[in-house]
C-alpha cells in the first residue's frame, strides 16, 4: 500500500511502464491491429437495429380505428 504521495508518484510510473511494455510485446507477438477484409467481413453475423419506428404502422396508427362499422350509400348524406 502506498503512504505518500512520492511513492505514489512512482507506483503510477511503474506501473504505466509496464503496461506499455506488455503492450509492446503484444504488439511484437501478434502484429498491429487491422480492419477486416472483405473476405472475412462476409461472415460476420450482425442484426439489424432492435427498434423499428412504430409511427408508420397501421397497428399504431389511426387507420383500424372505427374500421369495423359497415359503410352504406345511405350513411352517407350528401
Amino acid at each position: 500500500m502506498v503512504s505518500n504521495m512520492k511513492e505514489l508518484c512512482e507506483y503510477v510510473s511503474n506501473k504505466r511502464k509496464a503496461r506499455n511494455h506488455q503492450h509492446r510485446e503484444l504488439l511484437r507477438i501478434n502484429g498491429s491491429c487491422s480492419g477486416l477484409t472483405d473476405r472475412e467481413y462476409r461472415y460476420v453475423k450482425h442484426s439489424q437495429k432492435k427498434s423499428f419506428p412504430k409511427q408508420y404502422k397501421a397497428a399504431y396508427n389511426k387507420i383500424w380505428r372505427g374500421n369495423n362499422e359497415k359503410y352504406d350509400l345511405k350513411t352517407f348524406k350528401l
